[in-house]
Formats: C-alpha cells, structure tokens, sequence
C-alpha cells in the first residue's frame, strides 16, 4: 500500500488511513470524491441549495469528528451517505415545522423577491434548466420514503442493497419504495406537463 499514492486508495482504504494514522490528506481525497455526490443527493431530497450546503458541511464534520466509528464492515459510501440521509431528514422536518408556523401560515401573502436573471444564456442552457426545476418540484411532491429511495437509486446510482442499508430496510421494501416513487414522480410530471 506503501507504493501508491493517496489518490488511487478506495475510499475504505482512505478512512481506515484517517483512523489510524490521523492522515488528514487522506479525509481532504474523501471529501472531494463525495462532495458533488452528496450535494447533488441532499439537494434532490430537500430543493433548497442553502440548506443542502450546511447538511453536507455538517456530514464532513461528523465524519471527521466520529471517524473512529465508522466500521470496515460497511462500505464507506453507506455509512456516508446514511449520515447526510439522517441530516437531511432532519433538516426536511426542521423546514416543515418551521415552514408550517411561518407568517405566511397566518394569512400573509408569500412574498417572492428572486432577483431576476437578465444574463443571456443559451436556450439549451435554458431549457435545461427549466426541466430541472420542473423535475425537481414533482420530486418534493413525492412521499419522503419514496423520494429518498428514487434519488438513491435514479440520481445516486446506488445499488438496492446500499440503499437498504443506508435506509435500514429490506431489499424488497427499497424496490417497492422505488417502484411507488417512480409511479408517483410520473403522475406529478404528467400533472405539470398538462397544465
């Protein structure tokens, strides 16, 4: 191991690094193969980018800070992404809760005061950007369990048993659970591309 640089270990082999040697290199190399990854994960679950930034800053910070914790038992990505899962989450509640006793709640009328893009981008660009949004909304109108297993799977890539283990459920629960999101995402979609 001894022969390689930092850069060509697994991400197992880079934690177990960190733990043992206190090799902070090695923490910097995870943060950066898993940064986007999570970011675009967090984002889809909770649509807000602000929110995603802080949860996925604090998943770094949990990692570092319980390292110690992690187990060679798992793969490193269930265990990263069970604790950005649980973050997020708790985050989603947090906006709901918050969300649910805003002014706007008391009658007020919501306010929007986007600044206006003026910037000429490409329509592609555009077009782009607007199938996003519109994916992303139909995306939040889709039961939480059901969400955060279409994202695992459609977004993330991940394999159905990392997804079970990251959401501590059985492996048919995780295909049912993506199969119903799926069906649901659809019907949101197709609700928005008829209005």
């Amino acid at each position: 191991m001894k022969d390689r640089s930092l850069s060509e270990f697994t991400d197992e082999e880079l934690i177990l690094e960190f733990q043992s040697n206190g090799n902070e290199k090695a923490f910097e190399i995870l943060v950066q193969r898993f940064k986007n990854p999570l970011t675009n994960y967090v984002y889809r679950f909770l649509g807000d980018y602000d929110s995603c930034v802080d949860v996925v800053q604090d998943t770094f910070v949990k990692v570092y800070r319980y390292k110690d914790n992690y187990s060679s038992l798992a793969k490193f990505s269930t265990w990263i992404y069970t604790i950005a899962g649980n973050l997020a989450r708790t985050e989603y509640q947090r906006k709901r809760r918050r969300n649910f006793f805003s002014i706007s709640s008391f009658g007020e009328e919501d306010k929007s005061f986007d600044i206006p893009d003026n910037s000429n981008r490409p329509d592609v660009a555009a077009d782009m950007n607007l199938k996003n949004e519109i994916i992303q909304k139909a995306l939040l109108k889709v039961r939480d369990s059901y969400r955060e297993a279409v994202i695992l799977r459609d977004v993330q890539e991940l394999s159905y048993e990392e997804i079970a283990d990251i959401m501590k459920i059985e492996v048919g629960t995780v295909k049912s659970r993506i199969n119903r999101g799926r069906a649901e995402l659809q019907k949101y979609l197709k609700d928005i591309y008829n209005d």
